[in-house]
């Protein structure tokens, strides 16, 4: 018995965009490039330079399966099994919530703080490590993505790292992540509820505490996107005006936070005035100020101890 002739990649990514743009996908081409390209083992650009290319019959159908999941809603991050971040590549499934760009802003004002810090410190002659938490860590992306920066400037050893989450799950999920990028051993999981003390091990204060808690008001997840049902409602869903973990986090900090300390919270981009009023109410005397995201979008409250 003769087996199936190999179909034509270029053919196959057609019948893909087509079945996604009928199933009502904003990004239908992406998404078939993408799965194609997981489904074959090669990368998306490969898949796009060589539509000549053969695919067997077990890659074809591995392509076919990944296509009816994501008719079907699931996310395309899911299905792969992965989700670029921040130049990397991090394992997600359902325990987590799908890293996203606009958080790579978070990152980006980390590192910026923690350069800063470590060249005060070299200039004042302190030899004390900088402390950073990740609160609500889940894949362990703003955590593992901050190790990894650091470790490329040679700056790792000098700064202690603890990603916490209260969800035992997604906290193995973020040591795998850490632990395929190589920073396993220089990120510290442990479970808490946000800044609480279910954490054993943690110690505080914290020179900088980050974190992208859920922030959407419980009446608006009824109209997110069909891809977020899978991901966990406890990473989304903030509440009446959003701001219910946030404020919780707010209320951990004079505990928690060092002097001169500095906290970077996530926020949606319609919460600027809100988390202004929030710490104006919860943390007297300290200041918040929120800084755009590359779309220009308000997304991170910078709040500095008073």
């Amino acid at each position: 018995m003769h087996s199936a002739e190999p179909e034509a990649s270029g053919a196959l990514l057609r019948e893909g965009v087509e079945a996604l743009r009928l199933a009502g996908s904003e990004t239908a081409r992406l998404d078939a490039q993408l799965l194609l390209g997981q489904a074959m083992g090669l990368d998306r650009t490969a898949v796009l330079a060589h539509p000549e290319l053969p695919v067997g019959a077990e890659a074809a159908a591995r392509y076919r399966a990944g296509v009816r999941r994501r008719e079907a809603g699931e996310p395309v991050a899911f299905i792969r099994g992965r989700k670029e971040f921040y130049g990397l590549t991090l394992s997600v499934d359902r325990r987590v919530l799908i890293p996203r760009p606009e958080t790579e802003r978070l990152v980006e004002l980390a590192l910026q703080e923690v350069r800063q810090r470590l060249t005060a410190n070299r200039a004042d002659g302190e030899g004390a490590p900088i402390r950073v938490a990740d609160v609500g860590t889940g894949s362990g992306a703003i955590a593992v993505a901050l190790a990894v920066s650091l470790r490329r400037i040679g700056a790792l050893a000098t700064v202690e790292i603890v990603g916490l989450d209260v969800a035992g799950d997604a906290l193995d999920l973020a040591y795998e992540n850490a632990t395929g990028h190589a920073v396993g051993a220089a990120v510290a999981f442990e479970r808490s509820d946000l800044l609480g003390a279910e954490a054993g091990t943690m110690r505080s204060p914290f020179d900088l505490v980050l974190a992208n808690l859920p922030y959407v008001r419980s009446d608006a997840m009824a109209g997110l996107p069909v891809a977020t049902s899978f991901e966990p409602l406890l990473a989304l869903d903030g509440g009446a005006d959003g701001l219910d973990v946030i404020e919780r986090l707010l209320g951990q900090l004079p505990e928690h936070l060092a002097d001169g300390g500095l906290a970077l919270l996530e926020i949606g981009a319609d919460q600027a005035d809100l988390i202004v009023e929030r710490c104006a109410r919860v943390l007297p005397g300290w200041a918040c100020q929120v800084e755009a995201d590359l779309a220009g979008l308000p997304r991170v409250a910078l709040i500095e101890r008073g």
